[in-house]
C-alpha cells in the first residue's frame, strides 16, 4: 500500500509537469467493440509485474465518448488530467468530474465514465491487479439525457440526505470524511467546530435520530453548493427525545473533487 500511494503521488507530480510541457503521448485508438461508445486512445505507461499489483494507463476520450458499465474486483483510480467528463455507479446520481479531481472506484462497485457530449476528457486509471468486469452499455438515451448543472445538483441532495442517515447511524467515521476540515456546525444552543461536532455524534450527546424532509433545494455557484432542507427532527438530546421543525442550510464545498460541509446551520420554525 506505501508503494502505491508513493507512485499516486509521483504520477500527480509528473502528470502537473508534463501538462506545462506536453501531455503523456495518445496512445493507440482502442477497437470500435472494445466496450465502448466512441472515439478513445490508450496509453499504458505500465504494466503489473511481480514487484507492482496494479497497472497504469492514460485514456484519452473524445466528446461523447464512453464505457459500457463495469466494475474493478481490486477497485481503480481515476485521476483526471483534462477536460470534463462523467462518473456515475449503480443506481447514484451522474458526477461531473473535471482537471484535478480524484475518482475513487470502490472494489466491486459498478458505475461507468466517459466524456460530456461537448467536451473530451483524459485521465489516469491506476487499477489494481484483477480483471475488469464487464456489463451492459449505457443507452444513448440516458446520456443523452445528462444535464451537467442538474447532476450536480442530484449528487448534493443525495449526500445532504446521506449524511442524515450517517448521522441516524451515528457513523461519526464517515461524517468526519464529509466534514470539511475548518467546517462551523450552528444549533440553537451554540455553534463550533468539526472536531466537537464529531465527538458529539460519536458519544451520542445529540443523537440525530430521524429527519424528516419536508422541502429541499440546492443552487450550485462555481465550486460551492448551498442546500436549503425543511425539516422535521426527531433528536436525543440529554437522554430526552425531542421533535422540532428546522429550516437548515448546508454550505458544501469542492475539495480535490470531493464535496465537503463547510457549514451546517439550524434555524427552529415556529410551527402553524
Amino acid at each position: 500500500m506505501n508503494n502505491y500511494l508513493t507512485l499516486l503521488y509521483c504520477l500527480l507530480v509528473t502528470t502537473a509537469a508534463a501538462q506545462t510541457s506536453g501531455t503523456f503521448p495518445l496512445g493507440s485508438k482502442a477497437p470500435g467493440n472494445a466496450h465502448h461508445t466512441g472515439d478513445i486512445w490508450l496509453y499504458q505507461p505500465s504494466d503489473t509485474t511481480g514487484n507492482f499489483d496494479y497497472h497504469l494507463a492514460v485514456a484519452t476520450s473524445a466528446p461523447g465518448a464512453k464505457l459500457d458499465w463495469h466494475l474493478h474486483p481490486a477497485g481503480q483510480q481515476l485521476v483526471i488530467t483534462d477536460g470534463v467528463g462523467y462518473y456515475q455507479e449503480r443506481d447514484r446520481p451522474v458526477r461531473v468530474v473535471r482537471k484535478g479531481d480524484i475518482v475513487k472506484c470502490t472494489p466491486g462497485v459498478e458505475h461507468w465514465h466517459g466524456a460530456t457530449p461537448d467536451e473530451g476528457v483524459v485521465y489516469l486509471a491506476i487499477t489494481g491487479n484483477a480483471p475488469t468486469e464487464w456489463k451492459e452499455a449505457v443507452s444513448q438515451e440516458a446520456y443523452d439525457s445528462i444535464d451537467a448543472q442538474s447532476s450536480i445538483g442530484t449528487e448534493l441532495l443525495q449526500l445532504s440526505r446521506d449524511k442524515w442517515q450517517w448521522m441516524a447511524d451515528k457513523d461519526a467515521d464517515r461524517l468526519a470524511e464529509l466534514f470539511h476540515p475548518q467546517a462551523k456546525f450552528v444549533h440553537m444552543g451554540g455553534s463550533w467546530g468539526k472536531d466537537r461536532e464529531v465527538e458529539v455524534i460519536r458519544s451520542g450527546g445529540i443523537h440525530y435520530k430521524q429527519a424528516t424532509i419536508r422541502d429541499e433545494s440546492v443552487e450550485v455557484i462555481g465550486n460551492t453548493g448551498i442546500v436549503l432542507s425543511n425539516i422535521v427532527l426527531l433528536a436525543v438530546v440529554g437522554g430526552n427525545e425531542v421533535t422540532n421543525p428546522f429550516e437548515v442550510t448546508e454550505v458544501y464545498t469542492q475539495v480535490a473533487g470531493d464535496w465537503k460541509l463547510a457549514s451546517l446551520s439550524f434555524t427552529r420554525l415556529l410551527e402553524r
